[in-house]
Protein backbone atom coordinates (compact mmCIF):
# COMPACT_ATOMS: atom_id res chain seq x y z
CA UNK A 1 0.00 0.00 0.00
CA UNK A 2 1.81 3.43 -1.02
CA UNK A 3 1.64 6.66 1.64
CA UNK A 4 -0.98 7.79 -0.35
CA UNK A 5 -3.66 5.12 0.59
CA UNK A 6 -2.84 4.82 3.88
CA UNK A 7 -5.97 5.08 6.06
CA UNK A 8 -4.22 5.36 9.68
CA UNK A 9 -1.63 8.00 11.38
CA UNK A 10 1.73 7.21 12.81
CA UNK A 11 0.27 7.13 16.34
CA UNK A 12 -3.23 5.54 15.18
CA UNK A 13 -0.60 2.37 14.28
CA UNK A 14 1.41 2.68 17.53
CA UNK A 15 -2.26 2.30 18.98
CA UNK A 16 -3.50 -0.37 17.06
CA UNK A 17 -0.31 -2.16 17.53
CA UNK A 18 -0.44 -2.39 20.99
CA UNK A 19 -4.43 -3.90 20.67
CA UNK A 20 -2.61 -6.62 17.96
CA UNK A 21 -0.39 -7.82 20.61
CA UNK A 22 -2.43 -7.70 23.16
CA UNK A 23 -4.74 -10.00 21.06
CA UNK A 24 -2.41 -12.62 20.51
CA UNK A 25 -1.61 -15.31 23.18
CA UNK A 26 1.99 -16.26 22.20
CA UNK A 27 0.82 -19.82 22.67
CA UNK A 28 3.64 -22.37 21.65
CA UNK A 29 2.19 -24.97 19.25
CA UNK A 30 2.07 -28.28 20.57
CA UNK A 31 0.50 -31.38 19.96
CA UNK A 32 -3.33 -31.89 20.25
CA UNK A 33 -5.96 -34.29 19.81
CA UNK A 34 -7.87 -31.69 17.15
CA UNK A 35 -7.23 -29.06 15.81
CA UNK A 36 -10.27 -26.81 15.30
CA UNK A 37 -10.21 -24.08 12.10
CA UNK A 38 -12.36 -20.83 13.13
CA UNK A 39 -14.36 -19.48 10.03
CA UNK A 40 -13.98 -15.62 9.11
CA UNK A 41 -13.03 -13.50 6.38
CA UNK A 42 -9.30 -14.57 6.00
CA UNK A 43 -8.10 -17.78 4.26
CA UNK A 44 -4.80 -17.78 6.47
CA UNK A 45 -6.54 -19.82 9.17
CA UNK A 46 -6.98 -22.46 6.58
CA UNK A 47 -3.71 -22.52 5.40
CA UNK A 48 -2.15 -22.38 8.91
CA UNK A 49 -4.57 -25.06 10.33
CA UNK A 50 -3.11 -27.26 7.47
CA UNK A 51 0.11 -26.03 7.96
CA UNK A 52 -0.22 -27.53 12.02
CA UNK A 53 -1.41 -30.83 10.33
CA UNK A 54 1.34 -31.43 8.19
CA UNK A 55 4.10 -30.98 11.26
CA UNK A 56 2.07 -33.43 12.63
CA UNK A 57 0.35 -31.61 15.83
CA UNK A 58 -2.81 -32.87 15.32
CA UNK A 59 -4.46 -36.04 13.46
CA UNK A 60 -7.99 -34.12 12.72
CA UNK A 61 -8.96 -30.67 12.02
CA UNK A 62 -12.37 -29.53 12.19
CA UNK A 63 -13.58 -26.35 9.92
CA UNK A 64 -16.55 -24.44 11.64
CA UNK A 65 -18.54 -21.54 10.30
CA UNK A 66 -21.40 -20.92 7.73
CA UNK A 67 -21.74 -17.28 6.49
CA UNK A 68 -21.83 -13.44 7.35
CA UNK A 69 -22.35 -10.27 6.21
CA UNK A 70 -18.41 -9.74 5.88
CA UNK A 71 -17.71 -13.24 4.22
CA UNK A 72 -20.59 -14.06 2.13
CA UNK A 73 -19.11 -12.61 -1.26
CA UNK A 74 -15.65 -14.19 -0.57
CA UNK A 75 -16.82 -17.27 0.50
CA UNK A 76 -20.62 -17.90 -1.13
CA UNK A 77 -20.79 -21.46 0.14
CA UNK A 78 -19.72 -20.80 3.42
CA UNK A 79 -16.48 -20.10 5.89
CA UNK A 80 -16.00 -23.67 6.47
CA UNK A 81 -16.88 -25.32 3.54
CA UNK A 82 -14.30 -22.84 1.42
CA UNK A 83 -11.77 -23.75 4.15
CA UNK A 84 -11.99 -26.95 4.03
CA UNK A 85 -11.33 -27.04 -0.13
CA UNK A 86 -8.10 -25.15 0.60
CA UNK A 87 -6.49 -27.50 3.19
CA UNK A 88 -7.19 -29.88 0.70
CA UNK A 89 -5.47 -28.12 -2.05
CA UNK A 90 -2.75 -27.90 0.31
CA UNK A 91 -2.26 -31.62 0.45
CA UNK A 92 -4.57 -32.15 3.89
CA UNK A 93 -6.49 -35.43 2.99
CA UNK A 94 -10.25 -35.28 3.12
CA UNK A 95 -10.68 -37.85 5.33
CA UNK A 96 -8.39 -35.91 7.99
CA UNK A 97 -11.17 -32.53 7.90
CA UNK A 98 -14.86 -32.63 9.98
CA UNK A 99 -16.92 -29.82 8.46
CA UNK A 100 -19.22 -27.88 10.69
CA UNK A 101 -20.95 -25.50 8.51
CA UNK A 102 -23.66 -23.41 10.39
CA UNK A 103 -21.99 -21.93 12.90
CA UNK A 104 -22.45 -18.05 13.32
CA UNK A 105 -20.44 -16.85 15.94
CA UNK A 106 -17.42 -17.88 18.26
CA UNK A 107 -19.46 -19.33 20.60
CA UNK A 108 -21.19 -21.54 17.93
CA UNK A 109 -17.89 -22.63 16.43
CA UNK A 110 -16.92 -24.03 19.69
CA UNK A 111 -20.23 -25.52 20.93
CA UNK A 112 -20.74 -27.06 17.29
CA UNK A 113 -17.23 -28.36 16.93
CA UNK A 114 -17.70 -30.13 20.19
CA UNK A 115 -20.83 -31.73 18.47
CA UNK A 116 -19.16 -32.52 15.10
CA UNK A 117 -16.32 -34.52 17.04
CA UNK A 118 -18.89 -36.11 19.72
CA UNK A 119 -21.25 -37.46 16.66
CA UNK A 120 -17.98 -39.34 15.36
CA UNK A 121 -17.00 -40.10 18.85
CA UNK A 122 -14.16 -38.02 19.33
CA UNK A 123 -13.56 -36.47 22.76
CA UNK A 124 -10.42 -34.58 23.11
CA UNK A 125 -8.58 -33.15 25.72
CA UNK A 126 -6.65 -30.68 23.82
CA UNK A 127 -7.29 -28.62 21.04
CA UNK A 128 -5.16 -26.13 18.98
CA UNK A 129 -7.60 -23.26 18.17
CA UNK A 130 -6.37 -21.50 14.67
CA UNK A 131 -7.70 -17.92 14.49
CA UNK A 132 -6.81 -14.76 12.59
CA UNK A 133 -4.06 -13.64 14.59
CA UNK A 134 -6.01 -11.08 16.49
CA UNK A 135 -8.88 -13.36 17.55
CA UNK A 136 -6.22 -15.86 19.29
CA UNK A 137 -7.12 -14.08 23.28
CA UNK A 138 -11.28 -13.74 22.31
CA UNK A 139 -11.39 -17.77 21.08
CA UNK A 140 -9.44 -18.69 23.43
CA UNK A 141 -11.34 -16.73 26.28
CA UNK A 142 -14.28 -18.41 24.93
CA UNK A 143 -13.11 -21.87 24.79
CA UNK A 144 -12.26 -21.92 28.03
CA UNK A 145 -16.05 -20.39 29.37
CA UNK A 146 -17.71 -23.05 27.15
CA UNK A 147 -15.21 -26.32 26.64
CA UNK A 148 -13.76 -25.98 30.06
CA UNK A 149 -12.40 -29.15 30.24
CA UNK A 150 -10.11 -29.28 27.27
CA UNK A 151 -6.40 -27.53 26.95
CA UNK A 152 -6.88 -24.70 24.46
CA UNK A 153 -3.64 -23.45 22.91
CA UNK A 154 -3.99 -20.57 20.46
CA UNK A 155 -2.63 -20.61 17.00
CA UNK A 156 -2.90 -17.95 13.93
CA UNK A 157 -0.56 -17.68 11.19
CA UNK A 158 2.54 -16.29 12.12
CA UNK A 159 2.25 -12.89 10.84
CA UNK A 160 3.76 -9.34 12.23
CA UNK A 161 1.32 -6.52 12.03
CA UNK A 162 2.46 -4.98 8.87
CA UNK A 163 2.32 -8.02 6.90
CA UNK A 164 -0.78 -8.29 8.28
CA UNK A 165 -2.43 -5.13 7.18
CA UNK A 166 -0.94 -5.60 3.86
CA UNK A 167 -2.23 -9.11 3.31
CA UNK A 168 -5.86 -7.55 4.15
CA UNK A 169 -5.27 -4.53 1.90
CA UNK A 170 -7.86 -2.38 3.83
CA UNK A 171 -5.65 -0.73 7.29
CA UNK A 172 -8.55 0.89 8.71
CA UNK A 173 -11.07 -2.25 8.22
CA UNK A 174 -8.02 -4.30 10.61
CA UNK A 175 -7.90 -1.07 12.89
CA UNK A 176 -11.66 -0.96 13.17
CA UNK A 177 -11.93 -4.97 13.77
CA UNK A 178 -8.69 -5.46 16.60
CA UNK A 179 -11.07 -2.37 18.33
CA UNK A 180 -14.03 -4.45 18.03
CA UNK A 181 -12.22 -8.05 19.27
CA UNK A 182 -10.91 -5.94 22.05
CA UNK A 183 -14.44 -4.97 22.75
CA UNK A 184 -15.74 -8.37 22.70
CA UNK A 185 -12.93 -9.73 25.49
CA UNK A 186 -14.02 -6.72 27.80
CA UNK A 187 -17.83 -6.86 27.71
CA UNK A 188 -18.09 -10.92 27.28
CA UNK A 189 -17.34 -11.99 30.38
CA UNK A 190 -20.23 -10.14 32.27
CA UNK A 191 -22.82 -11.19 29.31
CA UNK A 192 -21.66 -15.03 30.19
CA UNK A 193 -19.73 -15.58 26.68
CA UNK A 194 -16.44 -15.65 27.95
CA UNK A 195 -14.28 -15.92 30.95
CA UNK A 196 -12.32 -12.29 32.19
CA UNK A 197 -9.18 -11.62 30.95
CA UNK A 198 -7.02 -8.52 32.43
CA UNK A 199 -6.38 -5.56 29.74
CA UNK A 200 -3.28 -3.51 30.68
CA UNK A 201 -3.55 0.13 31.32
CA UNK A 202 -1.84 0.85 28.30
CA UNK A 203 -3.81 -1.17 25.82
CA UNK A 204 -7.02 0.13 27.15
CA UNK A 205 -5.53 3.55 26.34
CA UNK A 206 -4.77 3.21 22.99
CA UNK A 207 -8.49 1.12 22.57
CA UNK A 208 -10.16 4.45 23.74
CA UNK A 209 -8.36 6.86 21.68
CA UNK A 210 -8.26 4.85 18.78
CA UNK A 211 -12.57 4.90 19.33
CA UNK A 212 -12.12 8.62 19.74
CA UNK A 213 -10.13 8.82 16.52
CA UNK A 214 -13.61 6.65 14.76
CA UNK A 215 -12.34 3.43 14.25
CA UNK A 216 -16.05 2.11 15.52
CA UNK A 217 -17.59 0.02 12.45
CA UNK A 218 -16.81 -3.35 14.44
CA UNK A 219 -18.32 -2.37 18.11
CA UNK A 220 -21.62 -3.83 19.54
CA UNK A 221 -24.13 -1.87 20.63
CA UNK A 222 -23.07 -1.00 24.74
Amino acid sequence: MSDNQKAITEDQWHQAKLVWDHHQMHHEARAADVAIGLGSHDLGVATHAAELYRRGLCPLLVFTGGNSPTTRSRFPRGEAVHYREHAIDLGVPASAILLEPNAANTGQNITLSRDVLAAVGVTPTTALLVSKPYMERRSFATARKLWPEVEIVCASEPLEFDDYLKSIGDEKLVVDMLVGDLQRVIEYPRLGFAIEQEVPQDVHAAYESLIRDGFTSRLIAP
